[in-house]
């Protein structure tokens, strides 16, 4: 009797009895699916409907009266699009504009008002500021030009070297921390040799293509290949530092937050001052967004604008190697207790 109550009895450890139905399961995966696609559709469509001048810092040169007067038309014909800024000369505003403290301004005048713009850094940027003046123009009455201040190489007048490269960065920092490892899976001296050498390989290989396949840049190629490399390595290490401390998972995070996150919000085409304001700022904490900011004011600005980039690359170049030490020291502690396993199994 015993013996049949006992058989008849379920297990409560058959995980047969657990398992849902084939119909939930395939429902359960393509709902998970279809929210995962909501999303990376509004992390890669979003930021360009919603990308548009906004708040974009100015400045003025011109008599108070007549300064005031293109103040109030310029905030009534693009509303919440700048900030304006007073200078007290033309020359202060051009050294403002290359040291990108401003995006452009406009010299007012009784003859005209000329725009000053810096097409190297965002077409999109200079076009609207362009046409928005000239909109004020009209309004007031009076005649626009536009002179381009720091304008890109003839050879790439709209700035589609630069404007490439978000793609490069990432396949750069995710394929060599898979690669190397394969290649040299219990060697950690020369793999992350091996990933800091492929980041200065890349870094001089794009600014080659860019000097001399598009014409990107013309004078800069020492200081765009070392921020292209910073970029690779600031991709590269804290990813290898998160496959060494928490396995196949901790790199599958990182390498999805890169490409989906740090690609699309990166701004590197634009800048991120044309990005909405909050996702413009979280892009330029992220390897991708930092690394094209730090290239463009490398190639066109002489690095001004580009100390708070290179300080998040290096930032996350150090997180990289301190994660990756930490996953050495636990494989150290977890080998001794694997010894004695193998070898009882032996």
């Amino acid at each position: 009797m015993a013996d049949a109550a006992t058989t008849t009895v379920p297990d409560a450890g058959d995980s047969t009895a657990r398992k849902p139905h084939p119909a939930l399961a395939l429902l359960g995966m393509t709902c998970g699916l279809g929210v995962i696609l909501v999303l990376m559709l509004l992390v890669f469509i979003m930021p360009s409907l919603k990308s548009g001048p906004h708040d974009l810092q100015v400045g003025i040169v011109g008599t108070s009266a007549a300064a005031d007067r293109f103040e109030t038309s310029l905030a009534t014909a693009a509303p919440d699009a700048y900030t304006s800024q007073r200078f007290a000369s033309e020359q202060e505003l051009r050294d403002a504009i290359h040291d990108r403290d401003v995006i452009g301004g406009f010299v007012v005048a009784e003859s005209g008002v000329r725009t000053l713009v810096a097409g190297a850094g965002s077409t999109a940027i200079s076009g609207s500021l362009a046409g928005t003046a000239q909109a004020v123009g009209g309004a007031i009455g009076t005649d626009v030009t536009v002179e381009d201040v720091v304008p890109l190489p003839e050879s790439d007048p709209t700035g589609v070297g630069i404007g490439g490269l978000a793609f490069p960065l990432v396949f750069g920092g995710i394929v060599p921390v898979v690669a190397f490892r394969k290649i040299l899976p219990r060697s950690d001296g020369w793999y992350l040799t091996g990933l800091l050498v492929f980041a200065a390989v890349g870094g001089i290989v794009v600014a080659s293509i860019l000097t001399f396949a598009f014409g990107s840049i013309e004078s800069t190629f020492g200081p765009v290949a070392g921020s292209m490399a910073l970029g690779i390595a600031a991709l590269a290490l804290p990813l290898a530092g998160l496959q060494k401390a928490f396995g196949a998972k901790g790199f599958t995070i990182g390498a999805m937050a890169m490409m989906f996150l740090g690609n699309p919000l990166a701004g590197i085409a634009t800048t991120s001052a044309w990005l909405p304001s909050g996702l413009g700022t979280f892009g330029q904490i992220l390897p991708p967004g930092a690394a094209g900011t730090l290239v463009r004011s490398a190639a066109y600005f002489d690095g001004a604008g580009g100390l708070a980039a290179l300080l998040t690359l290096v930032t996350w170049i150090v997180v990289g190697v301190l994660l990756y030490v930490v996953g050495m020291r636990r494989a150290v502690r977890e080998e001794p207790a694997e010894r004695p396993s193998a070898q009882l199994a032996a």
